[in-house]
């Protein structure tokens, strides 16, 4: 059993199938293969079971998946413990929010690409809430308020937010002065979220309601452009349409308190070096007055 038969093994059971996993590793799927016969040859049990989808952990296969994953990360974390300063390899799987990603953050992983020609980066850009271990991610970027969990969260800068409406909307239906007002307006929602608005020191929770949600943030962008109702959302995803008059803030007396940019990671002593880089990458754009 060697580092490379563990590593590819870990890679099948997140990707779920020998292409997927092939690719990930850069390797044929021949050799993909041969590493986990090898693998289950030496254990002598049944990792994986092929599906019509691909492959699926066994009972072993998924109790030996979280010890194998753990014996990769604490080997490369010995590597990194070696390296030169500046030398920074392997790779960094990262997942990103797909509404403010592309736009905001794609750029801080090009530079990282860019200073470390020798980093595999992969980065996953969706807005579902995606389980770092279960899926193999070094890393998330989440924005927003971070609800109790195990991960280990890094604040990376500020997120400041606007209530806002289209000019047809508020011609329309009128604009809210109080948080209750919200009550009586059609809300753009991902959910059942609540809504945060600050009365000089005190904190006010509102629960709105509405007949448009999505879970994705640049959907509601487009829905508060064309009217359809008040929208709650981070101003570096509105900057375009705040600049062109396309939406206008409402209710300005009470402001949005501010939301965080994140980097969590699955619970462990040390970062990765890689997340540590990425971090301060994100502080260093991120972390500033709005």
């Amino acid at each position: 059993m060697d580092i490379e038969e563990l590593r590819t093994f870990v890679e099948l059971a997140d990707a779920g199938g020998v292409t997927s996993a092939a690719r990930r590793l850069g390797v044929s799927k021949s050799i993909v293969s041969r590493r986990l016969a090898r693998l289950e040859a030496d254990l002598g049990v049944q990792l994986l079971a092929r599906t019509t989808r691909g492959a699926a952990l066994t009972e072993a296969g998924a109790t030996f998946r979280n010890h194998a994953a753990k014996i990769c990360a604490e080997i490369d974390l010995a590597k990194d413990s070696i390296l030169p300063a500046g030398d920074v390899r392997g790779r960094l799987r990262v997942a990103a929010p797909l509404s403010f990603g592309p736009t905001h953050l794609a750029a801080v992983f090009a530079d990282l690409a860019r200073r470390h020609p020798q980093l595999h980066l992969q980065v996953c850009y969706s807005d579902r809430f995606v389980d770092l271990v279960s899926e193999g991610f070094d890393c998330a970027i989440r924005l927003g308020h971070l609800q109790d969990s195990n991960l280990i969260a890094r604040r990376v800068g500020p997120i400041y937010g606007k209530l806002v409406a289209s000019p047809d909307y508020i011609s329309a239906h009128g604009a809210p002065e109080t948080p209750d007002d919200l009550l009586d307006h059609q809300a753009l929602m991902q959910g059942t979220e609540a809504w945060h608005f600050m009365d000089g020191r005190k904190s006010i929770a509102i629960r709105p309601q509405g007949r448009f949600k999505a879970d994705n943030g640049t959907a509601l962008v487009a829905a508060a452009t064309a009217g359809l109702g008040i929208a709650y959302l981070p101003e570096r995803l509105i900057e375009v349409q705040l600049a062109s008059g396309a939406l206008v803030p409402v209710m300005t007396r009470f402001p949005i308190p501010p939301a965080g940019l994140f980097v969590v990671r699955p619970p462990g002593q040390h970062p990765v070096r890689t997340v540590r880089i990425l971090t301060q990458l994100l502080i260093e754009c991120f972390d500033k007055a709005p």
